[in-house]
């Protein structure tokens, strides 16, 4: 039954795999690189009205140790979705172990169980969003995280309306629930 499970997690990464290489692959070599001058619209912004935040893209983008220095939009976001997915797997991976294990408790193997179908089921949404945004606002691309505390949506387009960040925030909670949702805007100079 184990072995079923990861046979089936292993094809589904590798097929997402191969979907994003055909992708990048296929890509214009005409790409923007990414700028200071970011805008941010959270919740808060929502509520306050017209208020808009920056950051630096590069290292708001990706949240983690990658450097992204001299990489374009589109590689960061690869970048991104690279790392995301080899985290999640090691941690699906660390939790089959517990599956697996002679020694673990069948509450512990239970526990281990649910969390691997928590972030398999994160995964996906993640993925859905992403394609239905990129589908309906016809985006260059669409990057979506999903965390405890906040979906963060980042999106490569040459403008991001208020309207249009509401649209996405509520499309993010359709799809993970009331959570914060972070949209940011990565300008598309290309």
């Amino acid at each position: 039954m184990v072995l079923k499970k990861q046979t089936v997690w292993l094809i589904t990464m590798l097929s997402l795999l191969i979907v994003l290489s055909v992708y990048y692959m296929t890509a214009p070599d005409n790409v923007a690189v990414m700028g200071n001058d970011d805008e941010e619209q959270t919740e808060e912004d929502n509520k306050e009205g017209t208020d808009e935040g920056t950051e630096d893209g590069t290292e708001g983008e990706t949240g983690s140790n990658v450097d992204v220095s001299g990489m374009n939009v589109d590689e960061v976001f690869a970048t991104i979705r690279m790392e995301r997915d080899d985290t999640r797997g090691e941690q699906i991976e660390s939790w089959n172990n517990v599956v697996a294990s002679e020694n673990a408790t069948a509450e512990e193997k239970s526990e281990a169980r649910d969390k691997i179908h928590e972030l398999q089921t994160i995964a996906q949404k993640e993925t859905i969003l992403e394609e239905t945004i990129q589908y309906e606002k016809e985006y260059r691309d669409v990057l979506v995280r999903n965390n405890e505390e906040v979906v963060q949506i980042t999106v490569i387009a040459n403008e991001l309306s208020k309207t249009d960040a509401n649209e996405l925030m509520q499309m993010a909670r359709d799809e993970f629930g009331q959570k914060e949702v972070r949209v940011k805007l990565q300008e598309d100079d290309v």
